[in-house]
This record gives structure tokens, sequence and C-alpha cells, in this order.
């Protein structure tokens, strides 16, 4: 095999508590992550140059920054392969939104290129290798929701409830370190176990703040609330609202203003990632 194309998927936070500070400055948490059948398109390419060469649809994108680089960097340098990728990336996923764009990106890179380059890394070592380039890309290389303590490495599967997502992104970018920075951030909240979340004990952590600093946010919520209960997922700026059908959730779909944009997906079990 050669050639591979997979969906990066979207992610929400279904809830974000943070429950502590440690001494590195990381925060500990706890939150559900529920995978969306909506996403970014990744085709790999593999050769033997050793060259990694990233095509994006957004062309500002295809950066030798781009975590999608530099998971193929980190999976060649761990494993001394001396393979090389043409990787084509439609992105859907809009960046600043808590969607886990990037990390998505990254996770699909890393299971991709480990199956095309025959580099025999089981799932742990590519955890490892992920979270290195950001706290989320555990959750995309197991490829399914969980439930996640720590800084979002500590991962539980779960098989939640089938559910309808629509997803809203105002026009912002919100910066995920301003808002774990912040002095005003909530930062004690008590642990929970999941029988909270199934009584609707749960909240966003930052979205209070998040709506005093980007009042699109706070807009996108309004709007949202006045048609189901909305949350904000991550650190924004997406906002959300669970449907029980796809039809409930497209029927408020047709309703958004002109000035804001999203999608209707559905919760994904488990995705393409997930080992076999």
């Amino acid at each position: 095999m050669t050639r591979l194309t997979l969906l990066s998927p979207a992610k929400l936070n279904l809830f974000l508590h943070i429950t502590g500070r440690r001494a590195d400055g990381y925060h500990e948490l706890q939150t559900i992550f529920q995978l969306l059948d909506h996403g970014d398109d990744l085709h790999f390419e593999c050769n033997d140059s050793g060259e990694i060469v990233l095509h994006c649809n957004e062309p500002a994108l295809a950066r030798p920054d781009n975590l999608v680089v530099r998971a193929a960097r980190a999976l060649q340098r761990t494993t001394g392969s001396q393979a090389g990728a043409v990787i084509h990336l439609h992105k859907r996923i809009p960046a600043g939104a808590g969607l886990g764009g990037g990390s998505s990106n990254a996770a699909t890179t890393l299971v991709a290129l480990n199956r095309l380059w025959n580099t025999a890394l089981e799932v742990e070592q590519l955890c490892g290798l992920g979270v290195s380039l950001g706290a989320d890309v555990p959750v995309f290389v197991r490829g399914t929701s969980a439930w996640a303590e720590g800084v979002g490495e500590v991962l539980i599967p779960l098989d939640l409830p089938e559910k309808t997502y629509l997803v809203i992104t105002p026009d912002c970018h919100v910066s995920t370190a301003e808002i774990f920075s912040h002095q005003q951030l909530t930062r004690d909240t008590t642990p929970i176990k999941m029988a909270a979340f199934l009584a609707g004990q749960t909240r966003n952590d930052c979205e209070n703040l998040v709506r005093r600093l980007y009042p699109p946010v706070d807009r996108a919520l309004d709007w949202l609330g006045r048609h189901a209960t909305a949350r904000m997922t991550g650190t924004g700026a997406s906002v959300f609202a669970a449907f029980d059908s796809y039809q409930e959730a497209t029927a408020v779909f047709s309703k958004l203003p002109a000035e804001l944009t999203g999608f209707v997906a559905r919760g994904l079990p488990r995705s393409d990632l997930q080992p076999k």
C-alpha cells in the first residue's frame, strides 16, 4: 500500500472542567471528547525520497510548522524511517474553533504514515509521540470518543448515546494560550464521576471568560440557546447543541443568521483511525 485517504475528524468537548494546575503550567482537566463524522480530508502518497511535501486547499497552511509536517518528521526521527510522502490536506475544520483540527491532522498523519511506511509503532507509542505535538492528539490516535483526564491524555473509551450536533463557529479566533493563562479562569473545579455528567451536572469552565472576552462567541451562544441547550467546545470559538435527530438539527441550522457559519454532524463512536 502506497496511498491512503482518511477523514481527520473534528471533536467536541461535551463538557470541560479544569480541576487544577500543575507545576509545569499545564492544567489538569476532565472532559468528554465526542468525535464527529465531519472533518478534514488527508490523502497520503508515500515514496522513498525522505521528503515531506504538504499541499493544502488553504495555501497559507502548507508551511513547515504545520502539525501534519511536524507529525511526519517526528515519526521519521523516532523510527529512523527514510521514507517520504506527498500529503494533500483539504481543510474544513476552522482554526481556533475548539474543534481539534490541528490535533486531528497530526494524529491522522501519525496513523497513516505508520501504516504506509511499515514503521510498526504500537498505539501507545503513537500516543506518546502525539502528546508531544498536542494534548488532544492521543484521543484522535485511539479513534474513539472518550472520557479524558490529566492534561487530556488519560483516556477511557466511551459508547455515547447517538446524537446529532449543530456546530456554529462565530467569526473570531480564540487564543487557547490566552484563555489558559488568564487570571480569571476557573481552575479549582471539584473532580466528578460519570454519573454527574449523565445527570447534567457539568459545564465548560472556559465559557464565561470567553464570552466576556469575545463578544461574537457570546452572541452565538445566545442565538443557539434560543433553540436548544447551547455550550462552547474547548476554549471556543465554536458552540454546539445536541439533538436527538438529524432532522431537528437541520431545521435549526436552516435558521442560522447570515453572519454565522456552521455544520450539522453526527456523533462518531469510532473513526477510521481506530486500530484495526
